[in-house]
């Protein structure tokens, strides 16, 4: 053990630096819901010039289908005969015999 009557020893003195970063405030987030609000009125005016400049999809054009089809009906080959089924024998149901009545005390 040491005295403690002792001073401590000399100790070098030490300088400690200390760093601190301190982020940027945060901003507000807004611009992913503008980039979707853009991008579906984008969507929206080619669906509409699509309908446009196509004339509709079509839907004006007289168009006249006439197809005649004459085909053979098909046949299918014929099925082969079951075979007849066994006739089980008859079977009696099970009977209860009924109890008698019991006597009056």
């Amino acid at each position: 053990m040491t005295d403690p009557n002792v001073p401590p020893p000399e100790r070098p003195e030490v300088v400690h630096n200390t760093t601190i970063n301190n982020p940027p405030p945060q901003r507000g987030g807004g611009g992913s819901v503008m980039a979707l609000l853009v991008g579906g009125v984008i969507v929206v005016l080619i669906i509409i010039g699509f309908v446009l400049f196509s004339n509709g999809g079509g839907l004006d054009r007289d168009t006249k289908v006439d197809v005649d089809v004459d085909l053979p009906r098909p046949e299918l080959p014929k099925a082969p005969d079951l075979p007849d089924l066994p006739t089980p024998p008859p079977v009696e149901p099970p009977t209860v015999p009924q109890p008698s009545p019991a006597p009056a005390n």
